[in-house]
């Protein structure tokens, strides 16, 4: 993986307009993700989703979370999910978008306004709600797209956007692929 320059606040900025015409109610699987160790990333073409694990091989319940009252992981969290558009403007080539750390990359519409927590999506054979659970950035993503990045992601209109992405957890287990439709359903 090569190393890039980060992009400034305004080329940032400018990259918005191309975020927000992500699909409203069906986009795509773009990317699938495990991390089977920390700092650690395995793309992979076809996955499972299950209740227990989330993406069965990535290490989300062994990660633990500050936001649990015992440490364990959180589990509205077992899914980060990320904007592949976003995605693409901070990481700028498609080889680095595992570099933000998330499970599934989509082309779909994260703003809190279009998926409400609560709301369903299919995926493959699997279903996932989106949860309350904010996702934000950390020192990491600092590293790896640079602080403006980090700033704009932590802006009103950021949050608005969820460019940093959502949390999900699985509710019907199921293979997904790259690829696959991603649609808002109602149950």
């Amino acid at each position: 993986m090569r190393q890039i320059k980060n992009l400034t606040a305004e080329e940032l900025e400018a990259g918005l307009d191309e975020i927000s015409l992500s699909p409203k109610d069906n986009g795509l699987l773009k990317l699938i993700v495990r991390r089977p160790l920390e700092n650690e990333r395995e793309v992979l073409r076809e996955g499972k989703l299950n209740l227990i694990d989330g993406l069965v091989g990535d290490t989300w319940k062994f990660r633990g979370s500050s936001r649990t009252s015992d440490g364990s992981s959180h589990p509205d969290m077992q899914l980060n999910i990320m904007n592949s558009r976003a995605i693409a403007l901070f990481a700028q080539t498609e080889d680095r978008w595992q570099l933000a750390g998330d499970q599934l990359y989509v082309d779909l519409d994260l703003s809190l306004e279009n998926l409400p927590p609560g709301t369903c999506l299919e995926l493959g054979a699997a279903i996932i709600e989106v949860t309350a659970q904010p996702h934000t950035g950390c020192k990491k993503f600092i590293e790896r797209f640079g602080i403006d990045a980090m700033k704009l992601v932590n802006s009103a209109a950021g949050k608005q956007l969820r460019l940093r992405g959502i949390n999900a957890r699985v509710v019907q287990p199921g293979v997904i692929r790259t690829g696959d439709l991603l649609k808002k359903i109602r149950l």
